[in-house]
């Protein structure tokens, strides 16, 4: 409004309509703020622990032209994330999508909908936890029903359409589910793991192929353990996603579900329990064999690492130090099929290291003058615990004038899980140049 003296009189000027819809989404902000701040402090005992917002309001639907609710905020706010905000300070718009990752209506003015997290009628009764129990099930312990339950729960929380099947006839599918998304959305299969040990990647091949088998978009494989480079690298590239266990209760959380593996994240003091050393005949490792054309005589060797930093002297494994303290990585010298061979336990690596890189150099008692020209066709097979090959990677062709290659490294995921990362950079110094890079004492 603007008062004009000489009609004294006021007129109207409508706000531009950028102005009038920064408003509008600001307001909207403020209200699932407020409306969340509310229920948190009327909860004056504890016992919620997160809350599921939708905001919509009743009018024709754009798409459709019929009468429906039309979401324009949505968001799931954990008590812990909510107690660290201060109000006062805040960007309502700003908090509301970054620090809380809800989703508000980019054009709300013209009913742009989002898609809501949960809806009333996506809770199931045998799922949800309430009132006061702070015990989270344990997901090892789960009825297996209750657990597939509990995975279609997961999917409907994140806003897809999902049932169990039933136990017999379902070719391998545990959960089938439909992802509305437009382009990048469609029918997946669910197949799910109450596992203890490393999934194998046999499990990973049979996903795949009931994803053929089936039609599906996608194929998505859940465990309450986790997977190794051979899932993950027969994975790539694949219409597949593997969800390990700690991926798992984290989405869980993230969506207003209940669950732990075991005594993590329980609040249980931790165990210093003497370190797993690896039995060689055990079933909890993999051997990578090497094999390359030529007749150059090779050293292969491999480092425990923390970036681009060995863990200690000890964690470089080679003909002198054929295996870590641990027993975690260690030589192979009776792999007849290879030329060389080192086995690996990834369960059994040390927190502290994030890969594990392998390297090839001239063997200077051998072969004095002789340069890494001649290696060639090379390639490391992943082979199980029963010998079966279960990956074959290929690494970088060796170059005039280098005499020790980084073949590449095994890189630990967020989730624990384990993926091949291919190398190629060449040293002109043998392999004393190239440990000293990864700080490794040479005398």
């Amino acid at each position: 409004m603007r008062y004009m003296p000489t009609a004294d009189q006021d007129k109207e000027t409508a706000r531009p309509a950028a102005q009038r819809r920064s408003q509008y989404r600001d307001i909207l902000a403020q209200c699932v703020l407020l409306t969340l701040r509310e229920l948190f402090g009327a909860d004056e005992f504890g016992v919620l622990d997160s809350v599921a917002l939708n905001g919509f309001v009743d009018d024709n639907d754009p798409a459709t032209g019929r009468r429906a609710q039309v979401f324009l905020a949505t968001v799931m706010a954990t008590r812990s994330a909510f107690s660290t905000l201060n109000l006062e300070l805040v960007n309502a718009v700003d908090c509301l999508v970054d620090g809380l990752r809800g989703q508000l209506s980019a054009r709300p003015d013209q009913r742009a909908a989002v898609r809501p997290g949960r809806l009333p009628s996506n809770v199931g009764s045998g799922v949800a936890s309430h009132g006061g129990d702070d015990e989270e099930p344990d997901l090892y312990e789960m009825d297996p029903i209750e657990f597939e339950s509990l995975v279609a729960e997961l999917f409907r929380a994140m806003g897809m359409q999902a049932v169990t099947t039933q136990r017999s006839n379902d070719g391998g599918v545990d959960v089938d589910a439909v992802d509305p998304t437009p382009i990048r959305g469609g029918k997946i299969v669910v197949q799910v793991k109450r596992y203890r040990n490393t999934v194998p990647p046999t499990a990973v091949r049979d996903l795949y192929g009931t994803v053929q088998s089936v039609g599906a978009n996608k194929g998505v494989l859940v465990t309450t353990s986790g997977f190794g480079p051979g899932s993950h690298n027969f994975a790539n590239g694949k219409p597949l996603e593997l969800v390990s266990g700690a991926e798992l209760v984290d989405l869980l959380h993230r969506h207003g579900l209940r669950g732990r593996r075991g005594d993590a994240g329980h609040g249980a003091a931790p165990q210093h329990a003497a370190p797993h050393v690896p039995d060689p005949g055990g079933d909890d490792h993999y051997v990578l064999g090497m094999s390359w054309s030529g007749d150059v005589a090779l050293d292969v060797c491999a480092m425990v690492c923390c970036g681009n930093r060995v863990l200690s002297d000890d964690h470089f494994v080679f003909f002198n130090n054929p295996r870590t303290p641990d027993g975690s990585v260690c030589t192979v010298a009776d792999n007849s099929h290879d030329k060389a061979a080192i086995r690996v336990a990834f369960d059994a690596i040390p927190r502290a290291a994030d890969r594990l890189v392998l390297v090839a150099a001239i063997d200077p008692s051998v072969n004095p003058q002789a340069d890494l020209a001649g290696f060639t066709d090379a390639s490391i097979r992943l082979l199980d615990t029963t010998g079966a090959e279960v990956d074959r990677l290929s690494v970088s062709d060796g170059r005039p004038g280098e005499t020790a290659l980084v073949l590449g490294s095994f890189r630990r995921r967020a989730s624990s899980d384990w993926e091949f990362v291919a190398g190629g950079k060449g040293y002109t110094g043998g392999l004393g140049s190239m440990i000293q890079e990864y700080g490794v004492t040479v005398s």
